[in-house]
Formats: C-alpha cells, structure tokens, sequence
C-alpha cells in the first residue's frame, strides 16, 4: 500500500466543470484531486490554466456547474460556510495589514482562528525565524518590502492552519534566498499534518516540497502523480545545455530541443552522455560555446513536454 493510501483525504473533487459566460471552453473541465493530510498536493499550470478559478469553488467563492468539493468530510458546495471554516487559504494578492506589524498582523489571525495567547504569540516567534524575519517583524507594514508582505501572508495562512492549507502561488515577490526557507515552512506545514494544495507555475523550485501533483492546461487535467512518475519516460534521456552566442554543429544524431539567445537545450540519450562531455569540452576549449552543463531531466522538463503536446493538438 502507498504512502499516500495510509494517510486520510482532506479535499476530494470530483468531475468539477466551471464555465464562464462569453467563454467557448470551460474554465475547469472534469477536474478530479485528492489531497491528504501529511502530503503538498502541486497544482501547476501557466495563467488562465484555470488554477484560481479551482480555488475559488473549493473556498464557496464561486459555485461550481457541476461536480462535487468535499473538505473534511463535508459537502462544500452545499455548506460553503462549514467547509470554509476548515481551510486556510493565502490568495494571490496580499491581505492589507497597514497599521500593523507582521508580527502583530500573524499573531492577531492565529488568536482569531482560536489559538491560546501563549501558543499562537510562541508559533509566530518559530515562523518569523524560520523565513528569517526578525529584521522586520516589528515595522509597520506600509514600510516592508512586497516579499516580507508575502512571506508575512504565509505566517498568517500557516499560524493556526486548518484541515486544508491552500497557497496560491506563495512565492511571488520573495527574494531567492527566502524562497528557499518558505519552501521548506510548506514542507514542514505538511509534516505537522495539514493537507496542502499548492498552486503555482513554479515548477522548477515546487519540485522540492511537492509528494503529488496535477498538471492543468485549458482547464483541464493533462497528467497526475508523482513528480518520479511524471519524468519517468524521460530516465533514459540527459539534457545538455549549451550557452554562447551561436550553435555549433552537433554531434550526429543530438537534436536541439530548445533555442534562445545565447542558450540551447540538447537532448542527448543516457548512453552518449560521456560522448557528449567530451565534445562540449573541445567547443569551450576552441571558443564556440562559453560554457555547458549535463544535467537529468526536471519536472519542469515533463510539464513543458506535456504544455507543448497539449498546444501542438489544439492547434
């Protein structure tokens, strides 16, 4: 039995169809996800993928044609209100706090949701210094910088999280050494218990901190599972990439899956991979490319792969 078979479903969808007045494709067509206590279910897909108008109907802010949202046990597009009361949510846009402190705004949302005094001020102090934000904890927000803003929407979601914790792309405006220490506070949200929905179009760095994830195009689901299962077809090929100004000839056989200025994608079979390393090497050294690198296949690979087919067959 997996993993994911041992620990309870928090969010089930099922079939959910969403359409839009004036729009000739649904915004969400047949989407169905599971996501577990313990477990970051990704959701991934570029805008107008059909991702927010997803959270919208599981927090009861738009109500789905058809399909079923069940948070806990219960029916949320019957009892909005009772499902909503199990989620926490940080949205796209920043919650206004001006007149507060991040530390004041964290510890006021973690009281409000019923935390003690004393737990909720000790869990405020734990995160602030998780996402190192002591420098700023105690400022008023109108003079923060739209990153600690972003990371204070997280302290505030994650306080006193609900059954379900969902993040709508919650790392925008983070710098990147800060998004590194929020992606393991999404970690840990889930290790201490909660389900996590994670939506973004970040698949490079969610690739850390996700257990599962759906990919979404044109509103609809183009592929499932786990980040291995997504790039599993992908084991036996190697991707150099290739910066200079021009593309040199390849070897026989390498084709350049990607080209822009001054980089270029080549797919190469695992088995020509030390053939390839010599050849990059005798183009740096005689001045065709600067530099290179042969690295395996991301998810971030899979899911452009999969975009790409996608567009190709709508075309």
């Amino acid at each position: 039995m997996s993993a994911s078979a041992l620990t309870p479903p928090v969010l089930e969808v099922e079939q959910l169809v969403k359409r839009y007045r004036g729009r000739s494709t649904p915004a969400n067509d047949g989407i169905t996800l599971t996501a577990r206590a313990g477990r970051v279910l990704g959701v991934l897909g570029h805008n107008g993928a059909g991702k927010t108008t997803l959270v919208n109907q599981i927090v009861g802010l738009l109500r789905p044609d058809s399909g079923e949202i069940t948070v806990a046990g219960i029916d949320a597009v019957s009892h909005p209100a009772r499902a909503r009361a199990l989620v926490s949510v940080q949205a796209q846009a920043n919650v206004p706090i001006t007149g507060l402190t991040p530390r004041t705004a964290i510890e006021l949302v973690g009281r409000i949701r019923g935390g003690g005094r004393a737990e909720v001020r000790s869990r405020t102090s734990e995160l602030l210094d998780a996402l190192d934000l002591g420098p700023w904890a105690d400022t008023p927000a109108q003079k923060v910088s739209g990153g600690v803003a972003r990371l204070t929407a997280f302290c505030m979601t994650v306080v006193q999280p609900g059954a379900l914790v969902i993040l709508d792309e919650p790392t925008n405006d983070v710098d990147p050494a800060r998004r590194r220490l929020l992606w393991d506070a999404i970690r840990a949200t889930a290790d201490a218990g909660a389900a996590v929905l994670l939506v973004t179009h970040n698949v490079r760095e969610a690739e850390r901190a996700v257990d599962e994830l759906i990919v979404l195009d044109r509103g609809r689901t183009l592929a499932a599972g786990s980040p291995a299962q997504l790039t599993a077809h992908l084991s036996e090929q190697l991707l150099l990439e290739l910066d200079g100004p021009r593309l040199p000839a390849l070897p026989a056989g390498l084709i350049a899956l990607a080209s822009g200025p001054n980089h270029t994608t080549v797919a190469v079979p695992a088995a020509r991979g030390a053939e390839a390393v010599e050849w990059a090497q005798r183009e740096v050294q005689d001045g065709r490319i600067e530099r290179f690198a042969l690295t395996p296949p991301s998810l971030e690979d899979a899911y452009l792969e999969l975009v790409g087919a996608e567009s190709e067959a709508a075309a």
